[in-house]
């Protein structure tokens, strides 16, 4: 279940990367957070690891020297994002840019009412 969680999870944010430029700190953090059940330094030091290449390796540096990152489930969401990238990528260049900016602000509007509505 783990490891079909995380893939989902990492192609998910892989989709919405490839849709809007998003999904370390929209997508994957939430998701460890709520699906995974991570604590909050943890899910932020593993997303920023499954983000390395591109973006965060001295941060993801200084969380791993503290205990705070789960290397496997960095590699997992890290496929995941690989894969979903290009998905998300291909579906979205085929729609306007009305719709593209609606489904973006849907989206972050779900996010922040499941913050505001649990407290956590």
């Amino acid at each position: 279940m783990t490891i079909l969680t995380l893939l989902g999870i990492g192609l998910t944010a892989g989709v919405f990367a490839g849709m809007f430029g998003i999904g370390g700190g929209l997508i994957i953090v939430p998701a460890l957070l709520f699906i995974v059940k991570m604590k909050e330094l943890e899910a932020l030091g593993t997303s920023l690891a499954a983000l390395i290449p591109p973006v965060g390796l001295l941060g993801a540096l200084e969380y791993y020297r503290n205990g705070h990152i789960n290397i496997r489930y960095a590699a997992l969401l890290a496929l995941g994002l690989f894969i979903g990238a290009y998905f998300g990528a291909r579906f979205v260049i085929s729609l306007p840019p009305h719709l593209i900016r609606r489904l973006y602000a849907g989206f972050l509007l779900l996010i922040a009412a499941r913050m505001l509505i649990t407290g956590k």
